[in-house]
């Protein structure tokens, strides 16, 4: 299957570059994954979408501060660092710039208290990096790091709790799980009492979020591990949903990508806990296990995440929706709006 089969025209002047300052007045467009009918609301309205019996599973993990500015220590030169997962011991894998002038042995100095040590190098800028520092790690990355905006926003962003979601718990993220953007305290709360079941699950999103395709076929790409979390709470209340004939709704599709994992490690029997690290793939073809609808935002031409929603919904589904929604100009990306394909 060829890449380019996902490819479509984006206005650059759809890529939203800041939030709304009201989460849920997002405009949502909805997609019938069966029929390929599609209308326009607010994302508020989802909740007329939601039915009493309905499971919405959420992706808690935190976002921490993990783009780092520093200088090279021999040169002077700057170094920009992007941290993606910590691999214990004070080492991380980063992606680096420049590149070519970051090599292996190279010591990047950020603070007076803080110098990391480039311990090798992988594909596309990717580097791991041994930290020495004093002091507490986390409290020193809080005061230095800014958040790890996609390159496309070029904004700076003010409140960096904006591009956390309002439920977010668990740090270790490079990225915000962007669709769980549009949630507010109030909206989960009138969604409860509805009936609708609220779960949460884990997965710290990495690497996959910043690398393109670098192939010409759908499955010749191989997707970064990211680490998730199933808590025992959240098995137990899908088992309980999917018995009774409710539907799993998925908010994002990072919270897609672990429910499928999940889904694929327990087979047809009840899930349960687990944890580890997934570079699961959805692509069309695929036959989804856990997931019943999903809520997500626009994503780029030829990525992964279109991929994902071709297999929900179906290509031809997905690409016209998404040329309705340009023709409607709506916000595309992290800061933008929002889709519900069911």
């Amino acid at each position: 299957m060829n890449v380019d089969l996902y490819d479509f025209e984006l206005p650059e002047e759809l890529i939203a570059q800041t939030p709304l300052a009201d989460r849920s007045a997002s405009r949502l467009l909805t997609l019938n994954k069966q029929d390929g009918s599609t209308e326009h609301h607010v994302f508020s309205d989802i909740v007329d979408y939601l039915r009493p019996g309905d499971t919405l599973v959420l992706n808690d993990t935190r976002v921490i501060p993990a783009r780092l500015f520093g200088i090279k220590e021999d040169t002077g030169a700057k170094a920009e660092v992007l941290l993606l997962k910590s691999l214990g011991e004070d080492r991380w894998e980063a992606l680096v710039k420049p590149g070519k002038k970051l090599r292996t042995g190279a010591v990047i100095t950020f603070s007076e208290e803080l110098k990391a040590t480039i311990e090798s190098e992988g594909e596309m800028g990717g580097r791991v990096l041994r930290f020495s520092y004093q002091g507490i790690f986390n409290e020193i990355l809080d005061r230095l790091g800014q958040m790890p905006l996609p390159p496309y926003i070029k904004e700076k962003l003010d409140d960096r709790e904006r591009y956390q979601t309002v439920y977010a718990k668990n740090e270790g993220s490079a990225a915000a799980p962007t669709a769980g953007l549009h949630f507010t305290e109030a909206l989960l709360e009138e969604i409860k009492a509805k009936g609708v079941q609220v779960a949460f699950v884990t997965l710290h999103v990495g690497l996959g979020t910043f690398r393109p395709m670098s192939v010409d076929r759908v499955e010749d790409h191989v997707m970064h591990e990211e680490y998730y979390v199933m808590p025992q709470e959240t098995a137990d209340l899908i088992n309980r949903t999917k018995a009774a004939g409710g539907r799993i709704i998925a908010v994002g599709t990072t919270s897609a990508r672990t429910l499928e994992t999940v889904g694929q490690k327990f087979g047809d029997g009840p899930l349960s806990y687990c944890s580890g690290w997934t570079g699961i793939f959805i692509y069309p073809g695929y036959e989804f296990k856990v997931v019943d609808a999903l809520i997500t935002n626009f994503h780029l031409p030829k990525s992964t995440l279109v991929m994902l929603v071709s297999a929900l919904a179906g290509r031809e589904h997905i690409l016209s929706a998404y040329k309705e929604a340009i023709d409607h100009q709506y916000r595309f990306f992290s800061f933008g709006d929002a889709m519900l394909i069911y």
